[in-house]
């Protein structure tokens, strides 16, 4: 009973299910709503209500049990469809294999205009109300279409899928992208069963974010720093040699004579590296939020190619990236044919481009704040723009620490430095109006477990991480990790938070980027204790 135009919402982890629903949906013209597979149900339940869903496509037992006590506040809602059984009968549930007709019913379609709507994807944003960013089919395909020249894919290449389908840039990238190219996508199990399935799976193209090259790079200087001194020094001179090699290959370095080391060495560390990735790997893509070059060069030099790229769920959402014959870490790589950027008040990147969204669902407020009548879309990030036509996202408008004698520092530079050192997980730089930076620190705990011990302190110990001995021993090694940046934008207290901050909790965004305002509302006294006495 469904009619074009109506929104079908799909709350699913990755899987072939979700795909055939959303084609089915695509295809007889319904809007699809995708939804967080860990979302809070208060939040789940706004987004229902305020698209207007008519029908939720669920995956388990659990989410059927988490929205059980939302139901009542969901009155436009007709059906709920669960993909595996149900512990419970309801009027509105049922399972998809129930639900579905039998035999082979005649394929049903609607010959939609290019400029309708395809879907609203409500984003992921750090502060406030998600807000529901309508697509059109057009604007979905012209960005693929856009970016397929720009990539040598094809149908011998395999995706393995992780990062949820309900974002943006999983769903065009490594979904609609591969579909149009012929490529065979495989999806993974579940995240922490990643380096398992890259090693069965074998993939020949990732799309990824910068948290798990992070983790992967800290678990590599973690293992690293347990080898002896000659394993040490040859790791570092492969990775040194192997990005000289790149450099040289790309046209920006000049060829030396002890790169004829290079292929040994290659052999020796980043062959190994590679094969833990399935040893097939041509490049993967980045993208979500800014990957430091440190990381990126390192990744190169083992032979892993990693293409950042830029965009926004309201661009469709690519706008920018690097290619592999022009590949430049320190960017988000160059526009993709016809899509037009220039730099605003502040250095404000703005864009404009036929994947540009027509506006957000039931927000005109919010659509001419950030929409242009003439089309150019404020992207909220500063931005440099070389001669090559390169962009380097420079920071966010609005993220910007104003210290009491104001001077301004951007804490994501900071907080990306910090996250370098495999000590720790998470870090969150504060000191808004304050007299001086500090940080919420989020340690990796078994790594912070024999650092405690190596200083001779308990773990164990609840008192261990607000003593002196501790505070110092950070202190000093933020002191090295942040000595590239100013001398203002030095931290003097630090706290140190032994539970992760995750998507679950409302601290993290779906891409794993912290919800800054929120975890400041929820560490609120222990940012205040920093400054006690100040």
């Amino acid at each position: 009973g469904l009619q074009p135009g109506d929104r079908v919402a799909i709350m699913s982890a990755n899987r072939w299910e979700w795909v055939i629903c959303d084609q089915a949906a695509l295809g007889l013209g319904l809007v699809v709503v995708p939804v967080y597979t860990n979302d809070r149900p208060d939040n789940l339940a706004w987004i229902l209500n305020d698209s207007g869903a008519r029908l939720l496509l669920l995956e388990n037992a659990e989410q059927w049990t988490a929205l059980a006590g939302v139901l009542e506040q969901l009155p436009d809602l007709a059906r709920v469809v669960s993909i595996e059984a149900l512990p419970f009968s309801n009027g509105r549930a049922r399972l998809l294999a129930d639900w579905l007709p039998d035999g082979q019913p005649a394929l049903q379609t609607c010959d939609s205009e290019p400029d309708a709507l395809a879907t609203i994807v409500y984003t992921s944003g750090t502060t406030g109300r998600p807000k529901g960013v309508m697509l059109s089919h057009r604007n979905i395909l012209w960005n693929v279409s856009a970016a397929v020249p720009c990539y040598p894919v094809g149908e011998t290449d395999l995706f393995l899928s992780f990062l949820p389908l309900s974002h943006t840039f999983e769903r065009t990238v490594g979904y609609y992208l591969p579909m149009a190219c012929g490529s065979a996508i495989a999806y993974n199990r579940e995240i922490p069963l990643l380096a398992e399935d890259l090693e069965i799976v074998r993939p020949t193209l990732m799309i990824a974010v910068p948290r798990i090259f992070e983790r992967v790079y800290g678990r590599l200087m973690e293992k690293l720093s347990g080898e002896p001194a000659a394993r040490q020094k040859l790791f570092h001179l492969a990775v040194r040699l192997g990005w000289q090699r790149y450099q040289y290959a790309q046209g920006r370095a000049t060829w030396r004579p002890e790169l004829l080391l290079q292929p040994l060495l290659d052999r020796l560390v980043g062959a190994k590296v590679r094969a833990r990735l399935g040893g097939r790997l041509r490049f993967a893509v980045s993208g979500g939020a800014a990957l430091a070059p440190e990381i990126a060069q390192t990744f190169i030099g083992l032979g892993v190619i990693i293409l950042q790229g830029y965009g926004l769920t309201e661009t469709s959402p690519v706008i920018a990236g690097n290619r592999l014959e022009d590949n430049e870490p320190a960017s988000v790589g160059t526009p993709l044919p016809g899509v037009e950027v220039r730099l605003g008040k502040g250095d404000e990147l703005l864009t404009r481009s036929p994947s540009v969204m027509p506006g957000y669902w039931h927000n005109p407020e919010a659509t001419a704040a950030i929409l242009e009548p003439d089309g150019w879309l404020h992207t909220g990030d500063r931005a440099a723009i070389d001669d090559a036509g390169h962009i380097r996202i420079t920071g966010r408008l609005k993220e910007i620490i104003v210290l009491a004698n104001g001077e301004k520092i951007s804490p994501v530079d900071m907080e990306n430095a910090i996250c370098l050192d495999a000590l720790f997980e998470q870090a969150l730089v504060v000191g808004e109006g304050k007299p001086f930076l500090g940080a919420l620190l989020v340690p990796e705990a078994k790594a912070y477990a024999v650092w405690l011990r190596d200083l001779g302190l308990d773990p164990d110990d609840p008192a261990v991480d607000e003593s002196d001995r501790v505070q110092e021993a950070l202190l000093a090694r933020l002191q090295v990790l942040l000595a590239s940046f100013p001398g203002y934008a030095r931290v003097h207290r630090v706290a140190v938070l032994r539970e992760p901050w995750d998507v679950a909790s409302g601290l993290l965004t779906p891409t794993l980027k912290p919800r800054r305002k929120r975890i400041l509302e929820r560490y609120h006294e222990v940012v205040e204790g920093l400054y006690a006495g100040h």
